[in-house]
């Protein structure tokens, strides 16, 4: 047999088996699909939703503005009057986390409108919900903590200020307070952590990177060259991944066994808004956050420390160790409570933070 067909013959037999390999891996990825695209169904019908009717993402506002950061992002903001007959009280800035948008605190704002006792200020992150992204390079916390310098000097006016911090958000505040303890001598009345953490240098991991570190180092290179697809690809594989994204979404974010598979959906949509490319290219300043320091700052006034007690992301023990260095701070641990602690368990996280704002007022 001449070397030529021998080569042939093994060409054909190496074809076969990689299509069989293909095509039992695409039965198998069919299979997967079709399970998690069941289970989400049987887990969205197995909960009595009290928030299947919930105007997520529509709550009033009485102004909008884009603030330019110091780097020239665009930063989308929304503005809260209070009633007229409202005594005057400070402006409440409210700062979201990584791969979300200012619709984390839907119930808090909700209530506080409702009350009308409080100026609002609510602003998506850079590269997050409405707000424009980087033109190049890497997103970095203290730029973050300069946006939200920027955020305050051209929405909030000119008097006292509360500051409420979520996971990334409260990061956010720190590298403010880092880089402007001034701000906090001078306006800043009052400060609530919720779901946060002081430093991620030693653990090194947070969010989507908490995942990631389950599978080593070859998968985050894996999504931190995620950006060299292009867009359709990705969207592609997140329409494909859709079931597989609520359900890490529910098990990542949630404490409660059963949550709400509207909320559930709320927080996977705004994870799915959030491009790739912003994912990525805050990896890097997330994973070597380290703000102990920072935290001293916060000592000039009271500082409410919120968590829920089963928080995969950013666990009771970085909650704990804030109130080591803030030991007069108030502190709640929300029993069942995930991440998303604001809006899994809004009525105890506003209880608290209704009663921390009466002791302010006092």
């Amino acid at each position: 047999m001449s070397g030529q067909r021998v080569g042939a013959q093994k060409v054909a037999r190496t074809a076969g088996v990689v299509g069989a390999a293909i095509g039992v891996a695409a039965a198998g990825v069919t299979a997967t699909v079709a399970a998690e695209r069941a289970l989400v169904r049987r887990l969205k019908r197995e909960v009595a939703d009290r928030y299947a009717d919930e105007p997520f993402g529509e709550l009033p506002y009485d102004e909008t503005r884009v603030v330019t950061a110091a780097d020239g992002t665009d930063v989308y903001v929304e503005i809260v009057e209070p009633d007229d007959a409202a005594p005057l009280r400070p402006t409440i800035v409210f700062v979201h986390g990584y791969c979300l948008d200012m619709g984390t605190f839907h119930f808090q704002r909700r209530e506080l409108t409702r009350r009308g006792e409080y100026r609002l200020v609510c602003y998506d992150q850079p590269g997050h919900g409405r707000s424009g992204r980087l033109e190049s390079g890497d997103y970095e916390i203290d730029a973050l903590g300069e946006t939200l310098r920027a955020v305050i000097e051209q929405a909030a006016g000119d008097g006292p200020l509360i500051l409420v911090g979520h996971s990334m958000g409260g990061m956010t505040i720190m590298a403010l307070a880092q880089r402007h303890p001034e701000l906090f001598r001078d306006r800043v009345v009052g400060t609530v952590l919720m779901a946060t953490s002081g430093s991620l240098a030693d653990e090194a991991r947070l969010g989507l990177p908490a995942i990631l570190s389950r599978a080593g180092s070859p998968l985050l290179m894996l999504v931190n060259n995620a950006t060299r697809l292009t867009g359709g690809v990705i969207d592609r594989l997140r329409v494909a991944t859709a079931d597989l994204a609520w359900l890490l979404t529910r098990q990542y974010g949630f404490g409660t066994a059963r949550p709400s598979p509207a909320l559930v959906s709320y927080v996977e949509r705004m994870n799915s808004r959030t491009s790739a490319e912003t994912v990525t290219r805050y990896v890097r300043t997330l994973l070597t956050h380290s703000r102990y320091p920072a935290l001293a700052v916060l000592e000039s006034s009271p500082t409410l420390v919120i968590v829920g007690d089963k928080d995969m992301i950013t666990p009771v023990t970085h909650s704990e160790e804030i109130l080591r260095r803030l030991p007069d701070a108030d502190y709640v641990k929300i029993p069942d409570g995930g991440h998303v602690v604001m809006l899994e368990h809004a009525d105890r996280v506003n209880a608290a933070l209704f009663a921390f704002l009466a002791k302010i007022a006092r």
